[in-house]
């Protein structure tokens, strides 16, 4: 007879949450309700919020109304970064975001998962890492352990595991390779009288 589940045996112990009792009951309590409060609007507090908890946030950071972050403390977001409206961060292991990254709205970030061979489900986590410039767009799921390269982009409900490379842009479920990305320059150019003139070129980064 082939052996099965039995979830009573489910023992958590040995995962490291990080923090103590006292700052994981004050982030669920106060911390995680004003991050997602959709009355507030401003990122500034959103950024300092995140900060006071943990986070290592950068400059410029935007962060919309709606989002959750399971454990600030295994967070990092570089500068410039956007946060779009109800992501899930559920970062049971280290979330890292590199500079200029835009997480669209609803994105969910897993890091969590159950090892299914084994009877007691026990857990499993694994980071997740998206780094310089990527665009995960919306509704996008990000499993365990997936590595988003620079540039690249994740379209719309798509699924993603494993490791995305540089400069690609993968969609659908799982996300597959969809074609290359290209990236204008853009360049300013100052006229005589000091004023910025912006001019695009026809030049890609790849």
């Amino acid at each position: 007879m082939q052996a099965g589940v039995d979830l009573s045996l489910f023992d958590n112990s040995e995962y490291d949450i990080g923090r103590s009792l006292v700052v994981r009951t004050a982030w669920f309590l106060l911390g995680s309700p004003l991050l997602r409060c959709q009355v507030i609007t401003s990122s500034a507090l959103r950024r300092t919020l995140l900060r006071w908890f943990g986070a290592k946030v950068g400059r410029g950071v935007v962060i919309k109304p709606g989002v959750r972050v399971k454990f600030p403390w295994k967070l990092k977001l570089g500068n410039c970064c956007w946060i779009g409206e109800d992501c899930w961060i559920d970062n049971l292991a280290q979330v890292t975001l590199g500079d200029h990254v835009c997480v669209s709205q609803g994105v969910y970030l897993c890091t969590g998962s159950h090892d299914w061979s084994d009877p007691a489900f026990g857990l499993i986590t694994h980071p997740i890492q998206i780094h310089d410039g990527a665009w995960v767009a919306a509704r996008v799921s990000v499993a365990p352990g997936a590595v988003i390269g620079q540039h690249a982009v994740i379209g719309f409900g798509s699924v993603v595991s494993g490791a995305i490379p540089p400069y690609e842009v993968h969609v659908g479920n799982p996300a597959k390779f969809y074609r290359r990305r290209e990236i204008t320059s853009r360049v300013i150019d100052r006229e005589v009288d000091g004023s910025a003139r912006e001019v695009v070129s026809n030049t890609s980064s790849r």
